[in-house]
This record gives structure tokens, sequence and C-alpha cells, in this order.
């Protein structure tokens, strides 16, 4: 696979010291262009993703997962000329390669989105059952607010043709994110496509954000209604 010169990859970032360079090292082999958006890290995450090559935003205080996709949203719109975006987790859950097959996938069929589905080829072995259903009742609760037959309504893997990004605007800065990036997409009217990717369920990413805790943390956000 070539470098992707007309793709700027987002990667929202809050402490990962531990990891960020070994995430971020074989993601630019294909996506040269990486903006980190470290949302007030109280590690070395910021200064070890400039390390590691890529360009760093920076909010002084703790927004959340929301907050930072928008500012690198704004960012990529106001100081590139980036045709696609792809929203990538920084603790090494997402593979590049899906990545790069997200934006074939987007360019072969002219889709201004991709969802990644970790469902689509069968829900992972490493997932627990409590975590499995929660992701599936989100995707039901999206497929009857937006009429997308997704899998997979929160999965961070993602990419958006700059056209549908403009019309991206994210007010939800915790979980509800996920439910209003599909929601606003799906607004657009314009064609998508979801497609089959890997997650890696490490027992890091694990400690970091699949936790029972925030399997609940999903629910409670829908049922209160993550518009």
């Amino acid at each position: 696979m070539s470098a992707r010169e007309d793709v700027w990859v987002v990667v929202p970032l809050f402490n990962e010291a531990a990891v960020v360079a070994d995430v971020l090292a074989p993601l630019m082999t294909l996506f040269p262009h990486v903006l980190c958006v470290d949302d007030g890290s109280s590690d070395s995450s910021g200064a070890a993703a400039l390390a590691a090559g890529a360009h760093v935003a920076t909010h002084p205080i703790n927004l959340g997962q929301g907050a930072a996709l928008q500012t690198g949203f704004d960012w990529v719109l106001a100081s590139t000329s980036a045709r696609y975006v792809v929203t990538f987790d920084s603790d090494g859950q997402h593979r590049p390669e899906d990545a790069a097959d997200l934006v074939d996938l987007a360019e072969r069929e002219g889709a201004a989105f991709v969802l990644g589905s970790r469902f689509l080829d069968g829900a992972p072995r490493e997932m627990s059952r409590l975590r499995r259903l929660v992701l599936r009742a989100a995707a039901c609760v999206s497929r009857l607010r937006t009429g997308l037959k997704l899998t997979d309504a929160h999965n961070g893997l993602r990419v958006i043709r700059r056209d549908a990004l403009t019309r991206v605007r994210l007010t939800h800065n915790r979980m509800a994110h996920a439910t209003q990036i599909v929601e606003q997409l799906a607004a657009t009217g314009l064609a998508w496509r979801e497609a089959p990717v890997h997650v890696r369920y490490t027992d890091y990413s694990r400690a970091k954000g699949q936790s029972l805790l925030n399997s609940v943390n999903i629910l409670v956000e829908l049922v209160m209604g993550g518009r």
C-alpha cells in the first residue's frame, strides 16, 4: 500500500504516553499526515506524539473524545486541503491497514463516509458478552434514529470525505459523540458504506476503555438521549 497524501488522520489522545509512539509508527507509514489532539493529558503523550512525527494540537484541560475529534476536524478543514479524514484511536486497538482499506473503499465506491464494524465478520472472541450486548443495543438505537442499517455504531475507526465533514459539528464530548456523529453523517443523505475491521483487545486497551463501567456509560447516555 502506498502512502495517502490526500488523507489526514485525527487521533484523540489522552494519557497514552506508554503506547502512542508504537501506535503512530505503523500508522504513519500509510498516512504521513497525522494530527493528534492531546486532550489535557497529565503525562507526556503530546511530546511523545510530536517526537514520533505527528502534528499535535493541545487542550489545556480534558474535554472528552468528542471535543478532541471536533478540534481535529476544525483544524484539518481550516489548515489543509485533505479529501478524507480518518478517525483512529490512540490505544492500539485499530489497525492501520484497516484504515487504508476503508479509504480505498470510499474512493472506489464514491462513499462520503465509511464506518468500521467489528461485527460484520462475527463478534470478536475477546469481547465480553455484556459489551457485545451493549454495542448491539447501540446499533439498534442508531438504526432507529438514522435509518442506517449499522451493525456497529460505536467504532472509532471511520473515514469521512471532506464534503460530509463540513456538516459535522460535535457538541457531545463523552461517549454520546459516537451516536451524534452517525446521526449527523446520516442527515447529509450522502452515500455511505460499512466495512469490516478488526479491533485488538489488549490488556492495555481493556484497562483504558473497555471496562464494565464504560459499557454501562454507553447505555446510560443512550437512554438519556445522546442527541
